[in-house]
């Protein structure tokens, strides 16, 4: 699970042009707005990953003396990509408490939530329970948290599969021991009459991916982006709801599919009639071009499919066992 809330060590403070009482606190990848000289390098120090819904007691002047939002029943504020003074500020520096230690997950600890989107009604549905525990949720670990480890694969001229990640409503369909089912993000959705006119539901019949996987018979579920009109804006101006798998999980192994394996599977599904699509491949068998963050990041700003700004790049090593993601900066800046 994504560590929202983690204590963490300070490796550089910047100086920001033109500000006096403000600087640059860099943690691992990510670099901070912070008042100036509150920290100082090496610090230890609490940090909180944008899309953190922070709490209004721990840091009320997010709500910058408004009244704070509510979400999930906590009320406060989302941490978002942000410029003060012409530098991008990503997520919050707070000083640690007693008894914290470098590495600590404080993120239940402090209340801290995952900001999602609310769903549209039409994607909503009856549910008929949470996220199967035989599954997966979907969620690769950002570029920022993962300095080091890319460094060494850069090194060992690791093999990379490289797919364009796009904005849209994370679905997930299974086959398990005879029987199917749709999922939302955080939600299994009930296969009955009333649930017809769900989206989720409706695409994956539509798009003939229920059917071929009963056809296919073998215990996986199939991961990708609904995209489409009433989602996410419908930024890639789609004429109909479609699904762009992004990966495939074996149930019975509980692992991930390694990009070559994924192709035969979705290869398989096309043939059994699913007419939806694949996430765009940006470059397969590459080695990573930089082990620098900042470099990979700016690698992730491009077009999408038909937006001149997408979201970002998901990298896979070919043997499936190690991935993360790099997520536009300028794609983050105009989220509403």
């Amino acid at each position: 699970m994504r560590k929202l809330a983690s204590v963490r060590k300070i490796h550089e403070i910047a100086s920001i042009t033109g500000a006096d009482a403000i600087e640059l606190a860099k943690v691992d990848g990510w670099q901070v707005v912070v008042k100036k000289d509150e920290y100082q390098v090496n610090d230890l120090v609490i940090y909180l990953e944008i899309d953190s819904w922070v709490p209004n007691e721990l840091a009320p002047f997010l709500s910058k003396d408004k009244e704070p939002k509510e979400f999930e029943g906590v009320k406060g504020e989302r941490l978002r990509t942000i410029k003060l003074r012409g530098c991008l500020s990503q997520g919050l520096i707070l000083p640690i408490i007693n008894g914290m230690i470098e590495g600590d997950d404080v993120t239940d600890f402090l209340n801290i939530k995952k900001w999602d989107r609310p769903l549209p009604a039409q994607l909503v549905g009856q549910a008929k329970g949470f996220f199967p525990e035989f599954l997966r949720k979907t969620d690769q670990e950002r570029a920022q948290n993962l300095q080091s480890e890319i460094a060494v694969e850069h090194q060992l001229g690791s093999l990379f599969e490289v797919t364009v990640k796009l904005d849209g409503s994370s679905i997930t369909v299974y086959h398990k021991d005879g029987e199917v089912g749709v999922c939302s993000r955080n939600l299994e959705l009930k296969l009955n009459e009333e649930n017809q006119g769900n989206t989720f539901i409706k695409t994956a019949t539509n798009t003939g991916l229920l059917s071929a996987l009963k056809a296919l018979g073998k215990n996986i579920a199939v991961q990708g982006e609904l995209m489409g009109e009433g989602i996410q804006g419908n930024r890639e101006k789609l004429p109909e709801h479609n699904i762009f798998v992004f990966d495939i999980f074996d149930i019975d192994n509980q692992c991930y599919l390694n990009p070559v394996s994924r192709s035969d599977v979705y290869d398989e599904l096309i043939e059994l009639g699913y007419i939806g699509e694949h996430c765009p491949i940006y470059s397969i068998n590459s080695p990573l071009i930089s082990d620098d963050v900042e470099e990979l990041l700016g690698y992730a700003e491009g077009i999408s499919l038909n937006h001149p700004v997408r979201e970002g790049l998901v990298y896979k090593r070919m043997d499936g066992r190690f991935s993360f993601k790099t997520i536009s900066n300028k794609f983050l800046l105009g989220e509403k």
